[in-house]
């Protein structure tokens, strides 16, 4: 299996992400911000280029009149 080479800014989004998941929380850029310690704006090119690289994916609200924004999620390792 080939290794993806990350940004640092990538590896905090990243690690951001699956410490929310792993501790059941939902990773809505909000909380991804506050996790990796950076302002959303700053979100924006790691977390597109990390769906790029299939390491994430975005999933939009499922229930209508209650968004928060877009959800992302790690692709879990096959």
């Amino acid at each position: 299996m080939r290794q993806v080479q990350l940004s640092d800014l990538e590896e905090r989004v990243y690690a951001a992400v699956t410490a929310l998941e792993a501790k059941g929380q939902v990773p809505y850029p909000g909380a991804i911000a506050d996790e990796s310690g950076l302002a959303e704006e700053q979100l924006t090119a790691p977390l597109h280029n990390l769906s790029a690289k299939n390491l994430l994916h975005r999933e939009d609200s499922p229930l209508a009149g209650l968004d928060f924004g877009p959800r992302w999620c790690a692709h879990q390792a096959a």
